[in-house]
């Protein structure tokens, strides 16, 4: 469960500071978010859209797709780690080689479960577009959508498993397209492969064991 800390006014040097436990620490407005170790199910979500947008992006060098941990300060005093963030080139075509050269994002995505869904739809969402993120995406696992926020939105658009997701980065002319139900089937496809190879290899340890 996402929980957060208001007893002091957290900075990101605070936070770097913090012991590594696999748990990620951001801080925003002086605030600590704190997110345990992802598990399996977000693992592969976070896995099955990196993919695509990834191959896509480098394709048309456009953008370099990046997976948490990360630690991104895209306004001072803060520090963020979306699940996924698409990095844009600077004006000689080259990408930051430092998480502390990050300081615009073309895209954040959040892989929202029920323990993070509240501060991903709200606290996250508001400090993303604040911070001139032109595009916030929160996959959400459990209601197989994705909602896209846009700055000044009141409302996300929502796109369903019988929709497609599209998204023109600014100043391209290209448009990346995901369809949302093959990919929700695919990251289910995925779980369950793992799980019978995990199961798999249980039963062969077991039956070794006898």
């Amino acid at each position: 469960m996402l929980t957060s800390a208001k007893l002091m006014h957290w900075t990101p040097e605070l936070v770097r500071a913090i012991p590594e436990d696999g748990s990620r620490y951001e801080c925003i407005d002086g605030e600590l978010l704190v997110t345990p170790p992802p598990g399996h199910r977000h693992a592969v979500g976070v896995g099955s859209l990196w993919w695509p947008l990834h191959v896509w992006c480098d394709d048309r060098h456009l953008g370099k797709v990046a997976i948490s941990p990360s630690g991104v300060e895209l306004v001072t005093g803060t520090l963020v780690q979306p699940d996924l963030l698409v990095i844009p080139p600077d004006a000689s075509g080259a990408f930051p080689q430092m998480w502390s050269d990050v300081h615009q994002l073309m895209l954040a995505i959040e892989v929202s479960e029920a323990s993070t869904a509240h501060y991903d739809r709200t606290v996250k969402r508001r400090f993303f577009l604040r911070a001139g993120v032109p595009q916030y995406w929160i996959v959400d696992m459990d209601a197989r959508l994705i909602e896209r926020w846009t700055m000044n939105d009141e409302r996300p658009e929502v796109v369903c498993e019988d929709g497609i997701l599209e998204w023109k980065p600014p100043g391209s002319d290209h448009t990346f397209t995901l369809p949302v139900g093959k990919f929700f089937a695919s990251v289910l496809r995925n779980i369950s492969a793992r799980g019978a190879v995990a199961s798999s290899a249980l039963e062969r340890r077991n039956d070794a064991a006898h």
